[in-house]
């Protein structure tokens, strides 16, 4: 199954807002995109979920201060990732220089999540258990929804304009994207706030590290991602917030914007044989999609100049990343691919504004955790240095349970 949102209007990304790991900020994610290393913290495990001698560690936000972007009052009524997509949102609004505007009837928002709003659903469901349903508390049941996250970010910001919510797994940061970028092109929305929210809990940490998803402790304790590396293990978990501030050129332009990157086409797929908890096999049936993505954005594979790869570790998952780009590129010699889940983790839309980042160019780190070319895989990632603005950077994911996604942006 292919299905496909080509974007005939110039649509365009004027901000960017993010919270990865222990820092926030468009200008502290570059740094740690410098370095390759990820900086984890242990997410604890007091009641003893996880499997003994598993993976412990995560790319976690706890300790980042939301203040100047939240204050405490609404905190205390929303859950860990509303609080981060409000932040986010805000945080991108003003790096698109909208701070002071309220977003009106003409904004929509699109916000994916992978497992939604974790530690509300536990709260409720425990207290359910202990104390019976209706001692549930009710900010518990309202934040437990998996589209809290996009609601709380529309009362924030005034956006009056369509919401949606996005739940597909590690496609879903581009698919928000490119759903937002189709509300404008439509005429649905002249602005979109689209991007990604997740959390980590010790319970959904330790459920991952069960289905063998996380990668272990080596030898001397260390959990590392190692994406398209032979030795790689599983990937590193994580939780923050990813938010792009999407709009018509024209309307951008017209304002002064700083124009971070114009999004040129949107498209996605289907593996039919993944099952639903892993990755499948079909990776011609994905290769087709994304050529077919390529060719009606009215590019050719030559143009991309940059591959921004949603690699993270995952045995099978870069597996069938590699084989979708290698069997997409045919003959020929695939471009510059960055990977840079090996530095933010797998999951909270830090991928996603790496690759917003990596458009402009700058200098990048070597790929996190990787060592040496899996001949199996026959993909090397970028070994460092520095980056010239990018023509065309196509941005790639396949997601655990078949959906695969992919974002054309060039700069502006």
């Amino acid at each position: 199954m292919d299905w496909r949102v080509i974007v005939p209007a110039r649509v365009v990304i004027t901000g960017l807002g993010v919270i990865a790991g222990p820092h926030s900020g468009a200008a502290a994610l570059r740094v740690t995109l410098q370095q390759p290393v990820m900086h984890t913290a242990d997410v604890g495990d007091a009641h003893g979920y996880g499997r003994p001698g598993g993976a412990r560690r995560a790319v976690l936000c706890r300790g980042v201060d939301l203040s100047p972007w939240l204050p405490a009052a609404a905190a205390r009524r929303m859950s860990p990732p509303s609080r981060l997509a409000v932040a986010a949102s805000r945080m991108a609004l003003a790096d698109a220089g909208l701070a002071d505007q309220v977003a009106g009837g003409r904004t929509g928002v699109v916000m994916a999540s992978a497992f939604g709003a974790v530690t509300s659903t536990e709260e409720l469901l425990d207290a359910a258990r202990r104390l019976g349903p209706q001692a549930v508390p009710p900010f518990a049941f309202a934040e437990s929804v998996a589209n809290a996250a996009a609601g709380q970010v529309a009362i924030a910001v005034g956006a009056q304009g369509p919401n949606i919510t996005v739940i597909q797994r590690e496609a879903g940061a581009l698919t928000a994207i490119g759903r937002g970028a189709e509300m404008i092109a439509s005429g649905r929305a002249d602005r979109v706030l689209a991007g990604a929210v997740d959390e980590l809990s010790p319970l959904l940490h330790a459920l991952l590290g069960r289905f063998d998803a996380l990668a272990p402790p080596n030898e001397v304790g260390a959990e590392i991602a190692r994406p398209f590396d032979p030795a790689r293990t599983g990937f590193v978990a994580a939780e923050g917030a990813a938010v792009a501030v999407l709009e018509r050129e024209a309307i951008a332009r017209e304002r002064g914007a700083p124009i971070l990157a114009r999004v040129r086409g949107f498209g996605g797929s289907f593996d039919p044989t993944a099952p639903r908890i892993g990755w499948g096999h079909g990776h011609d049936t994905l290769a087709a999609g994304l050529a077919r993505t390529v060719a009606m954005s009215g590019v050719d594979h030559g143009d991309v100049s940059r591959i921004v790869s949603g690699a993270s570790g995952a045995v099978a998952g870069d597996r069938i990343e590699a084989a979708v780009l290698r069997a997409a590129w045919g003959d020929r010699p695939l471009p510059i691919v960055l990977a840079p889940k090996g530095q933010v983790g797998q999951y909270g839309g830090g991928f996603l504004a790496a690759a917003v980042l990596s458009a402009a160019g700058g200098v990048f780190g070597r790929t996190g955790g990787f060592v040496q070319e899996d001949p199996a895989l026959g993909v090397r990632p970028f070994e460092g240095g520095l980056l010239d603005s990018a023509s065309l950077t196509l941005v790639t994911t396949v997601a655990s349970g078949g959906s695969a996604a992919w974002l054309l942006i060039e700069a502006a």
